[in-house]
Order: C-alpha cells, then structure tokens, then sequence
C-alpha cells in the first residue's frame, strides 16, 4: 500500500506529509489494520546483543521521525529492531520558521532545517509513559536548547538525561545537528571532553540512583576532518561511552550541485550521504575499541546499503530519509540482507581508512 500512498504524500509539502503519514500509521495501528502497509520481518528471528540489550533484529529507525515519542506504538509495529525518538530538549521550542524540509527526489535524499522542534522533554516523558507495548529497543535522544549558550550546554544535556533515564532502552546525545547555530563546535576535542565527561559521570550515578545502567550513546556528523574524527576518537575511548552513532546530516551538496533546493540551508540525507557516513564509521571503527559498538546510519536505501555499513564495522544501522522513499519494504530489506551476510562464511577484517 505504501507504493500507492507515496505518490499523494509526496504531492504535498514535505514536513505536512511527515505528519499525515505518522497520524495515518497511529490510525491503522489502533483499529488493527497496520499489516496493510507494513509486513513486518519474518522468516527466522534475528536477535543480536549489543550494549547489553538484546534487539530483535539490528535495523532501526533514527531519530528525527518522531521528536516527541508520540507514535512508538505504530513504528514498533512496522518491524524496526529499535526506535530512536527526540532530539527533544528540556523545554519546548518551535524550531526554524517554515518551510524548512525539502525533498530531492532525484538523489533520493532530503534537506532539512527543522531545528529541534519539539514539544519538550516533560511532553516526550508522558507519551512514552503511555507506550501499550514495546517490541524492540527504544533510544531516546537528547539535545539542548537553541538558546541555551554552549557554554550552558551541559546543563541542557543532564536535565533531559536526568528526566528520560528511567525510561530509556539507551540514550543518543546529540551534538552533530547542524541546524542548531554552534552546536558542532561541542565536538572539538576540550568541549567534547567535557561534555561527554561530565554526562558519563550522571550517568553512572543514575546508574546506582535507578539500579540499572542505560548504555549513553554520541551521535557524530559526517563533516568531520580526519584530525577531527581522530581527535573524538579518543576523547570517546578515553570516557569509554557505550557506543557512537556515525553519522548525522552533512552540510556538503557535493553530488546534488544542480538540483532543485540544493541551495537551501539545512542538513542533506539520503542516498547522497551514503559514502561520506561510511567512510566517517570505517575510519572510528579502526580507531575506537571494539568494546565500544557503532551504529551506521547514512544513506541507507537498499538492504546492501545496510549490509556496506555493517562491513565497514556497524553493529546495528539506523534508517530514515530511505524509509521515506521506500516505506516499510526496507526494514524487511535490510534485516534480509544482514541476515544473508551474517550467515555466509567470514569474508575477513574490516579495511583501513
């Protein structure tokens, strides 16, 4: 049914679609009748362990779809493994004016310039508190405030890690968008030492507050230098965090010059991203321990596009502007291919960067 639905979806502006595509989902979701766009994975099950949670399959839906947890039930119910909600902040904010989301259909890719629009943390906190059933592992991402200085970042960061530590699977901190003026620059060495520092440290006495450990993850941008990207290798080895997702959007249009919107300000995703993120995890897997697990996301638009990150050393992958494109068939994909190379004999290391 999505084949027949993304036609009318696309004939509407971008981020109007986005909300009539959740509130249909949450529809066909609570009168039973989810199965007539989405036929989640089947064939055998597909468990991997990774930060010391078990997900039913390793394909999951990135943050970014859902800010306000508002439709957990529904996206569950579409197969993903596990479902990242947010970037949320402690309070409410309305993001950049409109319109500020644009498809490229051409490159199969997407620009955004939504500016952590969300309701707030508290919002986010009540509806996952009324989530009926959680099928997979659920990740929620926290950011700051756009007006909250860098200097201040950190106490954006530990309320929002404070209010949704009881009832995360994992934790993403964000600090790659680039639709927050200044937030990247929370990725220079000394600020990203820290930040990550001082959230480790909450961390761990949420830990012992709470009686369990949720594993904290960092989501990086593609735009890194390599200096960069070894640089935040080592702070993050250093603070040994449980895991990094590689990558976030880029603000490069190398690929899509001459296309329609590719001079709007915002980050690009989509099938265009999909060797710059790649690149960006193969070299933090060959620079990080391996006890500090990478989730792939960038680009993914086929079940081999999955399968390329996980060669490059993800041990999960994360969708979305390809989910976009490709709707539910792409879960399924992609679980189908992991599956096929996980099953196939050892085809060696993974190469330097």
């Amino acid at each position: 049914m999505y084949g027949l639905l993304r036609p009318l979806l696309f004939s509407l502006d971008a981020e109007r679609a986005h909300g009539i595509g959740l509130g249909g989902l949450d529809l066909l979701d609570r009168v039973g009748l989810l199965g007539l766009v989405a036929r989640p994975p089947k064939a055998s099950p597909f468990p991997v362990q990774v930060f010391g949670l078990d997900f039913p399959n390793p394909v999951g839906l990135a943050a970014g779809l859902d800010k306000n947890g508002a439709h957990i039930d529904a996206l569950f119910g579409l197969g993903f493994g596990f479902v990242e909600v947010g970037t949320v902040t402690p309070r409410p904010q309305v993001g950049n004016p409109q319109p500020r989301m644009f498809r490229v259909p051409r490159h199969r890719a997407l620009i955004n310039r939504l500016g952590f629009n969300n309701l707030g943390v508290d919002a986010l906190v009540a509806n996952v508190e009324q989530v009926k059933r959680r099928a997979g592992v659920l990740g929620i991402n926290i950011g700051k405030n756009k007006d909250t200085p860098n200097e201040s970042a950190q106490d954006d960061y530990l309320h929002c890690l404070e209010r949704v530590y009881p009832l995360a699977d994992y934790i993403t901190v964000n600090i790659s968008s680039p639709n927050t003026a200044g937030l990247r620059e929370l990725q220079e060495e000394q600020s990203l030492r820290r930040l990550i520092g001082t959230l480790r440290e909450a961390q761990e006495q949420l830990g012992a507050q709470h009686g369990r450990r949720v594993p904290m993850l960092v989501k990086i941008a593609p735009d890194l230098s390599d200096d960069d990207i070894e640089a935040a290798a080592r702070v993050l080895a250093d603070l040994q965090v449980d895991g990094v997702v590689a990558t976030n959007t880029t603000v490069s249009r190398l690929g899509i010059e001459d296309s329609r919107h590719a001079d709007e300000t915002g980050g690009l995703s989509g099938q265009p991203l999909m060797a710059q993120s790649t690149y960006v995890l193969r070299r933090l897997r060959t620079r990080l321990p391996e006890s500090i697990p990478l989730v792939g996301v960038g680009g993914i638009l086929t079940g081999a596009d999955a399968v390329t990150k996980m060669a490059a050393g993800a041990s999960l992958v994360q969708c979305y502007t390809g989910f976009i494109y490709r709707g539910p068939t792409l879960v399924r994909e992609c679980v189908a291919a992991i599956r096929r190379r996980k099953e196939a004999p050892s085809r060696g290391h993974v190469p330097p960067a």
